[in-house]
């Protein structure tokens, strides 16, 4: 065991495979380790470098392995599998994470702390009310329709509409009446629970600096600034601006050779919750662009003059991707009136 200098761990939910390396690369040894027996196991190891896939309880295995003295970096799963050999077990998937960490060009991704996974918790909850909303809404409207009942797509025209109909006993029986009202006040209940989670982040970004810096940007709220502190923190396994948008998936997809170089679309990589806010916010900042006279301004007016409404979207929220990180590493905040970092 004294020998071991590398150490992969292939995580689950009650068994683990542990793949133990020297520093040459040759393994030591090759085991399977219940959930009880693992924390002991790790303790009772010299320090030594551990390598595991960021998948569910990842990050918690990680800052319990960081507190034992050992240095633990987690990869995404789509850059350890080129390392499994030949056919897929635990075993294999072990070694290859022992064998990926070492890799001097590897990308690793951040641990995240508690107060992070705290505020992960809070919109990965709002997420799923917003979709029970939309869920409950829609089929509020398709089962109207069997009725011969339209109502208009929208929040507005839902909150509108349906207690006028519930109130008019003459549209529809009273067994459909009573059905209605139901979903109308189970409606509710999600949205005093939405406004509940919406409350917790503006208490959150408030009361965190680097939520108020980058709030500063324009098309960055409470919401995407909070889920930028819980998924990136300060970002400090980004050298460049560019990483962080590519990570976020805002970068043109390249299939290049020789001297031919083709772009695509963007890659769509990375979180798709965080990236759809940083395209939402973007959106706005574009529709509203008007007249506006501030550098950061002209330059969406040119872009929306050569490329189009869509492209110019996907291209602020790139910007504003950027001006993110640079915000992140330094004491510095977006003046729009510049259209730079102050």
């Amino acid at each position: 065991m004294k020998n071991i200098s590398v150490l992969g761990i292939d995580l689950a939910k009650t068994i683990f495979q542990i793949h133990g390396a020297n520093a040459r690369g040759k393994k030591v040894f090759s085991k399977r380790i219940s959930r009880q027996k693992l924390a002991t196991f790790v303790a009772n190891l010299p320090p030594c470098l551990i390598g595991m896939e960021a998948c569910g309880g990842a990050h918690y295995w990680a800052r319990r392995f960081t507190e034992m003295g050992h240095e633990v970096k987690l990869m995404s799963p789509q850059y350890v599998k080129p390392y499994v050999k030949t056919n897929k077990n635990d075993a294999n998937d072990a070694e290859a994470c022992a064998e990926a960490v070492t890799r001097p060009s590897m990308r690793f991704v951040p641990i995240k702390s508690i107060a992070q996974q705290d505020i992960n918790l809070i919109h990965r909850v709002r997420e799923r009310l917003i979709k029970q909303r939309i869920q409950l809404t829609n089929q509020t409207r398709g089962l109207l329709l069997e009725y011969g009942i339209i109502i208009a797509q929208g929040e507005a025209s839902f909150k509108r509409r349906l207690p006028e109909i519930l109130a008019d006993e003459s549209v529809l029986s009273p067994e459909a009446n009573q059905i209605f009202q139901e979903l109308y006040s189970e409606y509710w209940v999600i949205a005093q629970q939405l406004k509940a989670y919406d409350l917790k982040l503006k208490t959150l970004s408030k009361d965190h600096p680097l939520c108020q810096r980058l709030e500063t940007i324009p098309g960055i709220g409470k919401v995407t600034s909070t889920a930028l502190i819980a998924a990136v923190g300060k970002a400090e396994v980004f050298t460049q601006s560019r990483q962080l948008s590519g990570w976020l998936g805002l970068v043109p997809k390249q299939h290049s050779s020789g001297h031919a170089i083709r772009l695509g679309g963007i890659s769509k990589r990375g979180d798709r919750y965080l990236r759809s806010l940083l395209i939402h916010g973007a959106r706005s900042v574009v529709q509203r662009v008007g007249n506006k006279k501030a550098p950061y301004y002209a330059w969406i007016q040119q872009l929306l003059n050569r490329v189009g409404f869509n492209k110019t979207v996907v291209a602020v929220a790139n910007k504003n991707a950027r001006i993110v990180w640079a915000l992140l590493h330094g004491e510095t905040s977006f003046e729009a009136a510049f259209g730079r970092v102050a």
